[in-house]
């Protein structure tokens, strides 16, 4: 079984992507955080990087000096933004700039791993969708690129299994983060009443999401790619309201 625990994770200076840095350095990885703002894990094992990942040049750059310095063989893209809109003022920039952090950023962090993966035989790649994925209310560019996610995902497993290359999806929803809270009041009676339309009657903690993530990036869990893991309170099997 693979030796090697290197992880990359975008997104990771707060919210699920922070407690999923946590989780894995936890578990013994030396973690690389690519975000916007530097994280706030002190950890020796943690390595910081600020970066645009919406910005396809620097991006680049970030990935290409990261696997010069790291032999990455586990990968999460994390990293998402909203950018609500009801249909007529959904701006196209708006979807321009999701495809390029939702998608295109995946895709760079990727290829640049690859090399590191096929000579060890062995890749774990977790793509962050949403439950959004399925449809929801103002969620048009959002929506629309984390569906493309499971396209993507679908076909690189297909493309990489012979090489002992893994690749799934977690798509979350509704969880407590600020990027959650963004859109809806702390504390507000349209989160209450968000809660109670969950089926479990809650709604999601970043904890829970890492835990799924886990399970994708563990080493033993080779024999699971091209899957979707719904971390939604059940919410995929019915509607939901924001």
């Amino acid at each position: 079984m693979n030796a090697n625990k290197v992880a990359a994770v975008t997104g990771g200076s707060a919210g699920i992507g922070k407690v999923i840095c946590e989780q894995l350095l936890a578990q013994g990885y030396e973690v690389v955080s690519l975000a916007r703002r530097r994280t706030e894990i002190d950890h020796p094992k943690l390595h910081s990087v600020e970066v645009d990942l919406a910005d396809r040049a620097a991006t680049a750059e970030a990935v290409q000096a990261m696997v010069r310095r790291h032999e990455v063989t586990t990968l999460v893209h994390n990293a998402g933004v909203i950018r609500a809109a009801l249909l007529p003022e959904v701006k196209l920039t708006d979807l321009d700039a999701l495809v390029d952090l939702h998608l295109g950023c995946a895709i760079q962090m990727v290829q640049a791993a690859l090399p590191a993966m096929r000579a060890r035989r062995f890749g774990r790649v977790v793509l962050l969708s949403s439950r959004a994925a399925l449809g929801l209310q103002t969620r048009t560019s959002y929506s629309a690129t984390k569906a493309g996610m499971l396209g993507m995902a679908r076909t690189w497993a297909l493309e990489l299994a012979p090489e002992g290359i893994t690749v799934n999806v977690v798509a979350p929803g509704p969880i407590r983060t600020d990027m959650f809270y963004d859109v809806v009041e702390q504390g507000s009676e349209k989160e209450r009443q968000l809660a109670a339309s969950v089926p479990v009657r809650r709604l999601g903690e970043s904890a829970d999401v890492a835990r799924a993530v886990g399970f994708f990036a563990d080493a033993a869990n080779g024999f699971v790619t091209g899957q979707v893991l719904y971390v939604c309170g059940g919410t995929s099997v019915g509607s939901l309201a924001l």
